[in-house]
């Protein structure tokens, strides 16, 4: 898999020549490319401006159950197709400052299920728990949550229609019927029908639309690239914020964060993911420090995760199949230097794949490695060092991204350099939140950031630096929008993930400002295993500066 050179138009392309070409339909694919550069013009569309939050009062985010009743329902996906969670929560949160933690005990975790809506002859017993989000300052309020259960269901049969009951049942406190499909078995021509990615989501009216478009595309599995309830752009005392260093930086002595906004977002979406499963990945909005340097909380709480399943025993890194696609799910605000353990992890999970049962190999974070936005420019550097190599040797087919606040597909690509044998990165933060979207590129005049400001302290080393050879060789931003960025778009939306066979799959990207069934980007990925072949890589530990731990 040596590097491949193109020559590229100096010429400015029309925007359609670089979506629309040699696919069927008109669609390209990926070896069409590498497609001259193309940004899409703001025209001041709906959904491109401000982004308001759902408040409190609103009646998706109010809390219907009675006494014990589930709520907040959903479901994931463990890392086999004949097994997956329910999770759920049962009992009111508290705020204030004496409060007491409900008892996890005095609820019991179970679930009837089965092939047939009744009887529902099946039974399953889990766990659960009660996290809190507290602040030892005077004024600030502490949060302890409702009871959180976590179920599993084993021996399920693959691409099957489940329907299920969750709750107490000595306490009368069982939920609706709901009803859920399994995985397609493993196998090179099993696939589920439609994956939506969604970034950076929130809980806003433009969030209220990505969702609607999401649903309207009937998926069959929903992957939130982390970022989810923003709950930490709010004071305890429920005062929000679109910039919270902006607004709060000199009246709060800790981030804060205002936990009730987590329940908000579970009972708006528990219409979708009571039915379709959800698998989550951390970004920085989860992190919610708080008393004795606790972190990650109310993520590691609510939602369950296949980590003993994959063998990763973290919530932070672990793999899935769906059909005969291999999920990998990283964690950027933990270790991923190479002799830490989920980098150690990550190597075994690939050299653990079978591309003959399931040929595509798809991984996601938070933060893109290939980003040409002003916002979060170059901020991962540090763990595309570490893990780029690692990827290439195994032939990662796609990557998924968030935290830019927009839409970005690039042409494949390797160490900056164009590479047929490169994954193709997609960006998707654009999901609706409160931040809005990012429309300055780092290309644009006058605003490549200083390469001291991309440092976030919790993505760990620095290692942005000059570039060292091409078109932008000694200077740390390019000149004019850069050849292995494809197409961006400062826009709200989705995309859908559609895996036709072992070397085809459509990917499109959906606008909230257009119909429901218009598309805003369209390609054909095309994987070329007889060129590509996957080179088992032995790494050495590579120094970079000291991250922050796993703990």
């Amino acid at each position: 898999m040596g590097p491949w050179w193109w020559q590229l138009p100096l010429a400015v392309a029309i925007v359609m020549s670089a979506v629309v070409g040699g696919g069927a339909g008109g669609i390209p694919t990926t070896l069409d490319g590498p497609f001259v550069p193309v940004t899409s013009p703001l025209d001041g569309a709906g959904f491109r401006g401000r982004a308001v939050d759902l408040l409190d009062s609103d009646p998706r985010v109010r809390r219907r159950a009675r006494g014990f009743e589930p709520e907040q329902i959903s479901v994931s996906l463990s890392a086999t197709p004949d097994s997956v969670w329910i999770s759920w929560v049962t009992g009111n949160f508290q705020i204030g400052e004496d409060i007491k933690p409900l008892d996890p005990t005095s609820v019991a975790s179970v679930v009837r299920y089965g092939r047939l809506r009744q009887p529902l002859t099946q039974k399953a017993v889990g766990h659960s728990l009660v996290y809190s989000q507290l602040y030892p300052f005077e004024g600030l309020k502490n949060y302890t949550s409702g009871i959180i259960h976590h179920v599993r269901l084993t021996g399920l049969k693959p691409g099957s229609k489940y329907y299920y009951r969750c709750g107490d049942a000595s306490l009368q406190a069982m939920s609706n019927i709901h009803v859920f499909k399994t995985m397609p078995s493993l196998g090179p021509q099993s696939y589920p029908k439609r994956i939506a990615v969604v970034g950076d989501l929130g809980l806003t009216y433009n969030t209220t639309s990505t969702v609607d478009h999401m649903r309207s595309n009937k998926p069959d599995l929903v992957v939130l690239v982390g970022d989810v309830s923003y709950a930490d752009l709010y004071l305890t005392n429920g005062t929000g914020s679109d910039c919270y260093h902006c607004s709060f930086k000199k009246v709060s002595p800790v981030h804060e964060s205002y936990q009730p906004r987590w329940d908000y977002w579970g009972r708006f979406m528990e219409p979708l993911t009571s039915k379709i499963p959800i698998m989550v990945v951390e970004g920085n909005h989860e992190i919610e420090e708080q008393i004795e340097g606790k972190i990650f909380e109310a993520y590691n709480s609510r939602f369950a995760f296949p980590a003993q399943e994959s063998g990763s025993f973290s919530t932070f890194y672990y793999s899935f199949n769906a059909g005969g696609i291999h999920f990998v799910m990283l964690g950027a605000y933990i270790s991923y230097n190479r002799s830490g353990e989920q980098y150690k992890w990550l190597e075994r999970d690939l050299a653990s794949v079978d591309r003959n049962m399931t040929p595509w190999l798809v991984a996601t974070w938070h933060p893109p490695w290939y980003n040409t936005y002003k916002s979060h420019y170059m901020e991962a550097e540090c763990m595309r060092v570490e893990m780029e190599d690692l990827f290439y040797s195994y032939g990662v087919d796609i990557v998924f991204n968030g935290h830019v606040h927009a839409y970005e597909r690039s042409n494949r690509v390797y160490n900056y350099t164009l590479d047929p044998c490169g994954p193709l990165y997609i960006t998707v933060g654009d999901g609706g939140n409160r931040e809005n979207v990012t429309s300055s590129h780092a290309d644009d005049p006058g605003h490549c950031p200083e390469p001291l400001s991309t440092h976030d302290k919790h993505l760990g080393g620095f290692c942005a630096a000059n570039f060292t050879s091409g078109p932008a060789a000694g200077k740390f931003c390019w000149d004019r929008q850069p050849e292995y960025s494809a197409y961006r778009e400062s826009s709200f939306g989705h995309g859908i993930l559609e895996v036709m066979n072992e070397t085809h799959a459509l990917w499109t990207w959906h606008r909230n400002q257009d119909l429901y069934n218009s598309t805003g980007d369209a390609i054909y990925v095309v994987r070329q295993p007889h060129k590509c072949s996957v080179q088992l890589m032995v790494t050495k530990p590579h120094k970079t500066q000291p991250l922050i731990s796993d703990s």
